[in-house]
C-alpha cells in the first residue's frame, strides 16, 4: 500500500460530503417550517421523496443517491487504507469501524433516493429504522441486539456534540476566511445532529425495552419528539436550525477538507491555525 492516497478519493469525498449537505438542508429546512406553521417534521427517506414532486427533483435525487454512495465509497476507502492516520490500536480501529457504520448507513440512503427517483421508493426514514429493528428482534437474543444498537446510535449522538464541542472538526478543513468565519454554524449544527441522533438511540433502546419496534424511528421521529416536549415548536425549530448548520458544516468539508494522507502535514488547518494562536505563534508560521 502506497503512503500517498490516490487523487481520485478527494473528489469522491467531496461529492459525498455535499450530497449529505443537501439532505441535512432539506431535512433541517422542512423542520423550521413546522416549527413556524405548525406542518409535520419528517425524516431523510420522506424530505427526500418530497423533491420527486419538484420539476427539477428526479435530477436532485439522481445527484443526491450518486453523492451519498460516493460518501460510502470514501468512508469504506479511508477506513481500509486509514487515508486520516487513525492508526491499528484499539482506539484507531474503534474510528475506523465507526467510518465503516456511517458509509454503510449513508450507502442505504443513497439507494434509498435512486429508488425513489425511479418510483419504487417508500420514503419514511423512520420505517428504515424500524425494518432494521425488527430484522434484529428475528434473531438470536435478538433484543439484546436491538438494545446494543440503541447504546451504539446514543454513543455515536454523544459523539458528534462532542466533535461539535470540542472542535476536533477544525482537524482537517483547510483554514480559509470562508471556513473561520462559518466556524460556529459548524459547531452548533454538530451538536444538533449529536441531539438528533442520540433521541433516535433511545427510541431504539425504548424499543428494545418493550419488544415493540413500531417504538423505534428515524430522523422524522425523533423531531416528532422534540415537537411533543415543552416549548416543542421552539425546540423544533432551534433543532432544525441546527441541522441546516449541520448542513452548512458538511458543504464547507465538500469544499475545505484536506485528506491527511494526500495533501501533506504542512497545511494550515482550522485546527492548527487555532492552536498556533493560542500560542501567540500564529503570526511569524503566516509571516
Amino acid at each position: 500500500m502506497s503512503e500517498k492516497a490516490p487523487a481520485w478519493v478527494v473528489p469522491v469525498m467531496r461529492a459525498g460530503y455535499a450530497a449529505r449537505a443537501a439532505v441535512y438542508a432539506i431535512v433541517g429546512a422542512i423542520a423550521v417550517l413546522a416549527a413556524w406553521r405548525g406542518g409535520q417534521a419528517e425524516g431523510t427517506g420522506d424530505a427526500l421523496a418530497q423533491l420527486r414532486g419538484e420539476p427539477w427533483g428526479m435530477a436532485a435525487l439522481w445527484i443526491i443517491a450518486i453523492g451519498l454512495l460516493s460518501y460510502m465509497v470514501w468512508r469504506l476507502i479511508d477506513a481500509f487504507m486509514d487515508l486520516e492516520n487513525h492508526g491499528t490500536d484499539a482506539k484507531g480501529l474503534i474510528a475506523r469501524t465507526g467510518l465503516v457504520v456511517t458509509g454503510l448507513v449513508h450507502g442505504a440512503l443513497g439507494v434509498s433516493a435512486a429508488s425513489t427517483a425511479i418510483g419504487s421508493g417508500q420514503g419514511g426514514g423512520g420505517a428504515g429504522t424500524e425494518t432494521m429493528v425488527q430484522k434484529l428482534m428475528t434473531m438470536p437474543f435478538g433484543v439484546w441486539l436491538v438494545g446494543a444498537a440503541g447504546l451504539a446510535t446514543i454513543g455515536a449522538g454523544i459523539y458528534y456534540a462532542y466533535k461539535g464541542i470540542s472542535e476536533k472538526y477544525k482537524q482537517h478543513i483547510v483554514a480559509t476566511p470562508t471556513a473561520r468565519k462559518l466556524d460556529p454554524v459548524m459547531k452548533f449544527g454538530l451538536v444538533a445532529e449529536g441531539v438528533v441522533v442520540g433521541i433516535i438511540g433511545v427510541m431504539i433502546c425504548y424499543a428494545a425495552l418493550t419488544s415493540n419496534p413500531d417504538q423505534a424511528g428515524g430522523v422524522g421521529m425523533a423531531l416528532e419528539q422534540v415537537r411533543s416536549a415543552p416549548f416543542g415548536r421552539f425546540l423544533l425549530g432551534v433543532i432544525g436550525l441546527g441541522l441546516i448548520g449541520f448542513a452548512v458544516e458538511n458543504a464547507v468539508e465538500a469544499l475545505y477538507r484536506y485528506v491527511p494522507r494526500r495533501a501533506g502535514d504542512d497545511v494550515m488547518s482550522l485546527a492548527r491555525r487555532a492552536k498556533l494562536k493560542a500560542e501567540g505563534k500564529l503570526h511569524e508560521a503566516t509571516a
